[in-house]
């Protein structure tokens, strides 16, 4: 009787050929001298700097994206590394993005207000955790950013 098990053993051992170990192994039908046959004629400087080349193809757009976007979990990383603690964070974070900031970024917000009011940080990140505090200090901020 012909079972679905037994038509793959039997296509798979026919697929397969015996190793000198006794143990099988599939034939593997590579490509790598077809996809490789345009750069057979460089030397290692010229394979070295086509790689570089595409690298920096590949790398270049992502470069660009962190360097013009942030979001959320970036800016409480960068508000604890500036003293506050995570809810602090969170919650400087949840008012940046109320007041429309976040893209100017939680640590350049605070460092202005800090050297504005000519305050420490930490007592910028504490007074900040007032909504009203921190709409008046966005309202100067963005007075200055623009």
């Amino acid at each position: 009787m012909l079972t679905l098990y037994s038509l793959w053993k039997k296509h798979a051992v026919q697929k397969r050929k015996l190793s000198a170990n006794g143990r099988f192994f599939v034939k593997r039908n590579d490509d790598i001298i077809t996809r490789g046959a345009h750069l057979q004629h460089l030397d290692d400087q010229q394979l070295n700097e086509r790689f570089w080349e595409l690298t920096k193809q590949l790398v270049d757009p992502l470069l660009k994206l962190a360097s013009t976007s942030t979001s959320p979990s970036i800016e409480r990383s960068v508000a604890m590394r500036m003293g506050a603690s995570s809810i602090e964070a969170t919650r400087l974070v949840f008012l940046a993005q109320q007041q429309m900031i976040l893209e100017y970024g939680i640590g350049h917000f605070l460092y202005f207000i800090a050297k504005a009011t000519k305050q420490s940080l930490r007592e910028v990140i504490v007074a900040a955790q007032d909504e009203l505090y921190f709409v008046e200090q966005c309202k100067r901020f963005k007075e200055a950013m623009q």
